[in-house]
């Protein structure tokens, strides 16, 4: 998911490596810090495979800073992975969310839909983080407080998503 936050920011016009930094870190969120060790060595990688370019420009001190931005080839690859996202991007709620941050950029509002869709599918599947056998234990089914609660919460969670995704792809297919 780094290559495709970095391939998203980046196609809302070129960035800094720090600037790139700290939008992906922010995006991440807090439990998951972007260190230099991760983001550099994909940066470098991603300008090798020609999906983006690097250039030196004056920094406001003596320090040159380096300037990223998207290639055509970068652009295209940003829409592919956007299109056509692996099963796990759009069951873990991490992963989904940095889809869902620039599943805008996809020109095709029916490519759009298809992504929700997925998730949506997803979402109305009968989960639960603990089991009786195979049968999903819901949370007037759990004496501990804290499962309980972990159960509670997803259960929230999902009931606002799905109903988010029901509001949206009913709105632009009216």
């Amino acid at each position: 998911m780094l290559e495709l936050a970095i391939l998203g920011f980046l196609a809302e016009g070129p960035l800094h490596g720090y600037e790139l930094r700290r939008r992906v870190a922010a995006l991440s969120g807090h439990n998951r810090p972007v260190s230099d060790g991760s983001l550099y060595p994909a940066i470098n990688r991603m300008a090798k495979a020609g999906l983006l370019e690097q250039r030196t420009e004056p920094g406001t001190s003596a320090a040159q800073r380096r300037v990223l931005s998207l290639t055509d080839n970068g652009h295209a690859d940003l829409l592919r992975r956007l299109r056509e996202p692996a099963d796990h991007d759009i069951t873990d709620s991490t992963r989904y969310f940095t889809i869902l941050a620039f599943l805008s950029l996809l020109p095709d509002v029916a490519d759009q839909h298809a992504v929700l869709r997925r998730r949506l599918e997803f979402l109305e599947q009968p989960a639960s983080f603990f089991f009786d056998g195979a049968r999903p234990l819901q949370a007037r089914d759990v004496d501990d407080p804290y499962r309980r609660g972990m159960l509670v919460i997803a259960r929230a969670t999902s009931r606002a998503e799905r109903a988010w995704l029901h509001e949206i792809l009913s709105l632009t297919t009216c």
